[in-house]
């Protein structure tokens, strides 16, 4: 099992190639504050419902100077084609390899079919970075049931930054 994020360490820092072009960096080479969701991918419909709630929140992530993006280890023909059905607003980064999976802590799962996908897919996970490139709020699961309530990140993303909230979870 591969190491898990603890709160406060340096983001994992890799370009991930971009729906529409471009590239899009999810640590420490980011300006400012991000929210980073990763997504199982095409297949998931509850991912499709996770990420239509993103979309409707991120006018306020951003007015809370928090970009989002969301990854995935999905194709790019599969990140476009959701991309384009949902029209989501945010980056959305493809081709996250299970080695940069394992470096986000990420749980990989192997497809219970070839209809379900066709490659090892990463398990919802959630990061929080701070403008030093650090872990602010990590959330990762095991399953595509169980994530963090994204109303309730704004909340406290806008907490941490008018009050200068530290990073919990440190005690060593």
């Amino acid at each position: 099992m591969s190491p898990k994020i603890a709160a406060g360490s340096p983001m994992p820092s890799f370009t991930l190639p971009q729906v529409g072009g471009g590239t899009l960096d999810t640590g420490a080479g980011a300006p400012g504050w991000s929210l980073v969701v990763v997504y199982r991918g095409r297949h998931c419909p509850l991912c499709k419902r996770y990420l239509a709630r993103l979309n409707e929140l991120r006018p306020e992530f951003e007015a809370a100077s928090t970009r989002v993006v969301a990854i995935s280890g999905d194709p790019e023909e599969k990140a476009a084609a959701d991309v384009a059905e949902f029209g989501w607003t945010f980056p959305v980064g493809y081709g996250l390899s299970i080695d940069q999976m394992r470096a986000l802590g990420l749980y990989v799962s192997d497809p219970r079919s070839p209809q379900e996908t066709d490659r090892p897919f990463a398990e919802p996970g959630l990061f929080v970075v701070n403008p030093a490139g650090r872990v602010q709020i990590v959330d990762l699961s095991n399953a595509p049931f169980a994530r963090p309530d994204l109303d309730g990140i704004l909340r406290g993303v806008r907490l941490i930054q008018e009050r200068d909230y530290p990073i919990r979870g440190t005690h060593a």
